[in-house]
Order: structure tokens, then C-alpha cells, then sequence
């Protein structure tokens, strides 16, 4: 499937628009409606780590709408900030003004915000409007989480959510009872940002004890904060891939594009030189496709 570039697309709220990117996959215009995914940014705006991954999502069937949270931060027009982490840079090239701009965020309008961008994708032509999930990384992972929460008290409950290390989520536990939809949680052992205390009280949280075999929750050993990001401040190599595989097995479960993970092939379709009668003798599920509950 190749993948257009991404589109400046406004997103309408009651506090004015709010400008956006836009990744449309093949498929939107042949009638058959897509799933979409609203992604929320890191810290550091809507960098080229996260519009990276917004691109993988699209290449795998999503429609993927990231809302510029900067943009509030400026006039109406000007360029949403962004900070990018180039792998040469260090920390304290690149931290300072990123905690300066969250540091001004007002988590609210956020919100209300990210309620918008799921409205805004799921209205869209070729987007499945019952088929709309959130995925998000870091702070993203918070809100995510509290848009999750406030669109079930709206009545227009997300399909799927992904946080990866919710940055918020110790504040937010209060939501978590809103927040039942089929759910993946990704957190590092080695987290300084979110102890691992912390973590199990979310994790009680988000599984309510463990009873909610929707919610997965799981951990990466080793990982710190921000694994996923590619800088080699934060970057777990193995981490995050095995946190990738998870996220697009989970989605391909619950969010299905009809894109399949790598390496699965559809149903009936047997591997080049496997005979139907090897294949009964000894059926196998790859990994990729049965992601651990709560990642024990």
C-alpha cells in the first residue's frame, strides 16, 4: 500500500479551529471505509519521531489525524512549535524548551481538543465513523487516556486506545472506570519518570483489579521513560520493537484495517512449501498475534 504525504487539515472546535495533520491511506475512495486513529504527540510537538509514526499507521490502512496541541501556545496561524531531537543533540539541547511548552499546555482545552479531532476523523468520508481509536506517547499518552475517559461520559465511546508511558496517568486514575474500552498500556521497568510503584497502581487501575481482559498492560524490561523515541537518550532498541509489534497486533485484534501485521498471513494461506496436511499436524498462532493480557 503506498502512502500519500500527509495534508495541513483544520480541525473544528468550539474554541476555534485547531490545524492538524492528516494521513489518508488507499482505500477511502473506493467506498469502503477505514478506520481512523487520532495520535497524540510527545512533548516535543509533533516532531519527526511521531509524524514517523503516524506514517507506519497509515501505511497500515488507518486514517491518522494528529491535532497540533502548540498550536494554542501561538497566535491563530503561526506554526505550531515543534522541537526536534536530532540523535547528535543532547538533552539540554532540546529538554528545556520542551518542558517550557507543556509547562504551558491548559490540559483542558486540550481535551476538549482531542474530543474534537475524534468528532473531526470520525465525520470524515471514507472513515469508519463506529471505528475510531486513540494512541498516544507520553504526555500524549495522558491525554489519550482523558479523552478516552471524557468521550464515554459524552456517549461516543472510543473504539481502541494505546498509551505508551501516560505521563499524566498517576493524576488521572480517577477516569479510570470510564475508561473500558479494549486498551493497551505500555510502561518500562526502569521508568524515572513514573516509578514502579506507580506503574502497579495504574495498572490496578486501568484493569480494575485485573478483571478487565480488554485492557493489557505491559511491561518492558529495562525500559526507561520514552523508549520508543529514537533519540539515544530515551531509545530501547528491543523495547521499543517489541512494543511496535504489540501495538499493531493489538490494533490488526480489535481495530482490524484488513492490513495484516508483517509476517501473518491471511486465513487459509499457508507459508511457501507447507503442505495443508504439515500445517494440521502442527498449527501455530505467531506471537505477534497473541499479545499477553497484562504482560506478567
Amino acid at each position: 500500500m503506498s502512502l500519500p504525504a500527509p495534508v495541513e487539515h483544520q480541525i473544528h472546535t468550539a474554541d476555534g479551529p485547531l490545524p492538524g495533520l492528516l494521513w489518508l491511506p488507499e482505500g477511502t475512495e473506493d467506498g469502503r471505509p477505514v478506520p481512523g486513529l487520532v495520535v497524540f504527540q510527545e512533548i516535543f510537538g509533533l516532531n519527526e519521531f511521531v509524524r514517523s509514526r503516524c506514517e507506519d499507521l497509515a501505511a497500515r490502512g488507518y486514517a491518522v489525524l494528529a491535532p497540533a496541541v502548540y498550536a494554542r501556545l501561538v497566535p491563530q496561524g503561526e506554526q505550531a512549535p515543534v522541537v526536534e531531537t536530532p540523535a547528535d543533540a543532547a538533552g539540554e539541547d532540546f529538554m528545556p524548551r520542551a518542558m517550557e511548552l507543556v509547562g504551558q499546555v491548559d490540559w483542558a482545552q486540550a481535551v476538549r481538543d482531542g474530543l474534537a479531532a475524534r468528532d473531526e476523523l470520525a465525520r470524515m468520508a471514507g472513515v469508519d465513523q463506529d471505528g475510531v481509536g486513540l494512541l498516544g506517547f507520553c504526555f500524549g499518552g495522558g491525554l489519550a487516556f482523558n479523552v478516552a475517559a471524557s468521550a464515554a461520559q459524552a456517549g461516543v465511546p472510543v473504539t481502541a486506545l494505546v498509551s505508551y508511558y501516560g505521563s499524566a496517568l498517576p493524576d488521572l486514575l480517577e477516569l479510570a472506570g470510564s475508561v473500558d474500552c479494549p486498551s493497551l498500556h505500555h510502561f518500562g521497568t526502569s521508568d524515572s519518570y513514573i516509578p514502579m510503584d506507580q506503574v502497579e497502581k495504574i495498572r490496578e487501575a486501568v484493569t480494575a483489579g485485573g478483571s478487565r481482559d480488554q485492557v493489557r498492560f505491559e511491561l518492558h524490561e529495562g525500559a526507561d521513560h520514552a523508549f520508543d523515541n529514537p533519540h539515544p537518550m530515551f531509545h530501547h532498541a528491543e523495547a521499543g520493537a517489541r512494543a511496535w509489534e504489540q501495538t499493531v497486533a493489538f490494533l490488526s485484534e480489535v481495530l482490524p484495517s484488513g492490513v495484516l501485521p508483517s509476517g501473518v498471513l491471511p486465513s487459509g494461506v499457508l507459508p511457501s512449501g507447507v503442505l495443508p496436511s504439515e500445517a494440521l499436524a502442527s498449527p501455530t498462532i505467531p506471537s505477534e498475534v497473541r499479545p499477553s493480557v497484562d504482560g506478567r
